[in-house]
């Protein structure tokens, strides 16, 4: 297709997909689960394991930087999420920090109990709220379809999805944010989706907390170190139940007491893993040196293209993303009985989404490594395997521990 060709070749991101690790034959369209490996990961962890660990053991605390990173880290990332230096941190993983942020919030509300989610948002999202309400036995989730009309007087903390892991809609994060600060309420943007694919303005919007991963369009690795935001006026006030060692103010005193550390190192806890900071610097090393507008641009432009070839070619299939791509993040969802097994033969073939309950095709978009020709061959083969019914294929029905 021409009109891809021609997008290609005025595409200024398209060299950095040789930084990355794709296999032959693959389109990979997962990159909102797991980012595709930098190369130069390999030379990082190599370095980690043959001279930091091997060869400096204990000392590299101190001669490597190890008990540094995730504020170094935290530091790297601020700018990609429109935060500043000291208020962001690299630490364990997006589940325990969400829980640390909730209480975070509430400690900030001490007179309110009520905390507002949306029904959609990603399960461990609401599980995590329920292991607080279990520790919190005064505390009530409100589960809502409209956050903006669910605020009141009563509404300590807002948990609000950026972009929906089904769909792909952005919330409009901004608008909540400031009705909840009208109402005196705390919000906690989770960044899951929209980190390290489109700009993220959390100063800009009075934002107060914020969690997410690093291991999806950050391309940090499986089981990357999560992060955790909170702005610097809420520092000083601000406390979270986790309170282990490496959040203390003074950790090697060994004190029996604890102390929380002043800044945003009070959000870690326990020592952190190292050799999995060291496989997300090449990530960072890619995502710190590119303009988050151009980003924005390249994923509009492929979701854009995917959902007109799609539409034009396999009319079976129903849209289950915003068509306007200024409300869609960077993946495009779509709906049909038999979405499990389809998704099943795409990946046979090459093509790499994944499958989201109850009937959704889901298709992720890293402009770092995908090419609007990718798109056109992806499609064709689904065309292919629609036409052709291969997806009834008996091998494809079985469902794995994973989706």
């Amino acid at each position: 297709m021409q009109k891809a060709k021609n997008l290609d070749a005025a595409d200024p991101l398209a060299p950095l997909r040789a930084a990355f690790f794709i296999p032959d034959g693959m389109i990979y369209f997962d990159g909102n689960s797991l980012g595709a490996m930098p190369k130069a990961a390999l030379g990082i962890v190599s370095e980690a394991t043959r001279q930091e660990w091997a060869t400096d053991l204990i000392t590299s605390w101190n001669k490597a930087g190890w008990f540094e990173l995730p504020t170094a880290y935290g530091d790297r990332l601020a700018p990609v999420i429109g935060a500043s230096a000291g208020e962001v941190v690299v630490c364990d993983s997006t589940s325990i920090n969400l829980y640390k942020a909730l209480f975070a919030g509430l400690s900030l509300r001490p007179q309110r109990h009520v905390i507002v989610a949306e029904k959609s948002s990603f399960p461990t999202d609401l599980y995590m709220v329920e292991g607080a309400l279990k520790a919190r036995p005064d505390l009530e989730i409100r589960l809502v379809e409209d956050l903006l009309g669910a605020i009141d007087e009563s509404v300590a903390v807002v948990l609000v999805n950026h972009v929906d892991y089904r769909s792909g809609k952005v919330a409009a994060v901004e608008a909540i944010t400031a009705r909840a600060h009208e109402i005196g309420a705390v919000v906690i943007w989770d960044l899951c989706h929209s980190a390290g694919i489109m700009p993220v303005g959390l100063n800009a919007a009075g934002a107060d907390l914020a969690i997410g991963c690093t291991y999806k369009y950050l391309n940090g690795g499986p089981g990357a170190p999560a992060f955790v935001y909170c702005a610097a006026k809420h520092l000083p006030h601000v406390s979270q139940p986790l309170s282990g060692w490496w959040g203390h103010a003074q950790p090697f005193a060994f004190d029996t007491g604890f102390t929380p550390d002043a800044g945003i190192r009070k959000f870690l806890c326990g020592t952190q893993p190292i050799l999995s900071f060291r496989a997300l610097a090449a990530g960072l090393d890619i995502i710190t040196g590119l303009d988050m507008a151009q980003v924005r641009a390249k994923s509009q432009s492929l979701t854009a293209l995917f959902i007109e070839l799609v539409e034009a070619q396999v009319p079976a299939l129903a849209l289950a993303s915003p068509k306007d791509a200024g409300q869609r993040g960077s993946q495009v969802s779509f709906s049909h009985p038999n979405a499990y097994p389809i998704v099943q033969a795409l990946i046979e073939r090459g093509v790499v989404g994944d499958f989201r309950m109850p009937n959704v095709l889901r298709f992720g978009f890293s402009p770092l490594y995908l090419s609007h020709m990718d798109l056109v061959r992806a499609v064709e083969i689904l065309a292919d395997i629609m036409e052709k019914g291969t997806w009834a294929a008996p091998r494809f029905q079985a469902g794995g521990a994973v989706t």
